[in-house]
């Protein structure tokens, strides 16, 4: 599978494609160069109304980076091989959903004004943090299939019920630490699940061929995504924990039901469903 091709890289592909990601790790501040060109031509802001611009975190003074991006736009980005992966994927979700990584930051640089940088984060601080790193949408019109998602009943969700779920769920990789993870693909990678109601009409589109690297349906995504996150209900206890090596389509192996069978990974329900 070529690497712009697996599908937890879905929403990112226009991005990809249009920065050449796969020759980055070569030449990284060209890469960055390359992401403020396409930032522009989107018009990214923060929610403060400033312009979005990705900027090399080496040539910055200490900062708190929440606070920073709200109060400048600027996202600092590292150019070095420590973190430029993880970077760069952050940078390709802001262009894939500026609005809801706005939102996050602006609920993060809120609860920071508020409460000051402590030991703890917070819950919404926590939940916030969680989410941008290691978010997947589960996107779906279908509440019983999020019933089977949050009581863990990974057969009846994944094969009892896969055709249903081809169907009715689109799962979207957000967290740019998950996309990073997947750049080498392991069983028991697993994303914390952001169950996103939508209308049947707007699944209907992704079984019609259109995905969410398509640009109406990533922006109808981002909006609905976007106001989604409000601070009374981003809590950590809100998210499900989802195997995405799991979801029917995301990799060869799980069309055997044996593959469900590994319960270090698909792990019996704690919680009841709803």
């Amino acid at each position: 599978m070529q690497f712009w091709q697996a599908p937890w890289y879905a929403a990112l592909q226009p991005a990809i494609g249009q920065i050449g990601v796969l020759a980055c790790k070569d030449r990284w501040s060209d890469c960055l160069v390359l992401l403020n060109r396409e930032a522009h031509a989107l018009g990214l802001r923060n929610a403060n109304g400033l312009p979005l611009s990705f900027v090399n975190s080496a040539v910055l003074p200490e900062v708190v980076y929440e606070q920073h991006i709200w109060q400048t736009g600027q996202v600092p980005t590292r150019l070095d091989s420590s973190g430029a992966w993880h970077d760069l994927f952050n940078a390709l979700t802001w262009l894939a959903f500026g609005r809801s990584k706005a939102r996050l930051n602006a609920l993060q640089a809120a609860q920071i004004d508020a409460d000051g940088i402590g030991a703890q984060r917070g819950g919404l601080r926590d939940a916030a943090t969680l989410f941008d790193e290691n978010a997947a949408l589960f996107v779906t019109s279908e509440a019983s299939l999020v019933d089977a998602l949050r009581a863990f009943d990974w057969k009846e969700l994944f094969v009892r019920r896969r055709a249903e779920f081809v169907r009715n769920v689109q799962v979207v990789a957000f967290g740019h630490a998950l996309v990073d993870k997947l750049r080498q693909p392991f069983k028991s990678i697993c994303a914390h699940a952001w169950v996103l109601p939508v209308p049947g009409p707007m699944l209907d589109r992704f079984q019609c061929g259109q995905s969410p690297a398509q640009l109406p349906l990533r922006a109808q995504l981002d909006e609905a995504l976007a106001d989604s996150l409000t601070d009374q209900g981003l809590r950590s206890n809100v998210f499900s924990p989802l195997p995405v090596l799991g979801i029917p389509g995301w990799w060869a192996a799980n069309a055997d039901p044996d593959f469900y069978d590994d319960v270090t990974v698909f792990r019996p329900g704690r919680r009841g469903s709803g």
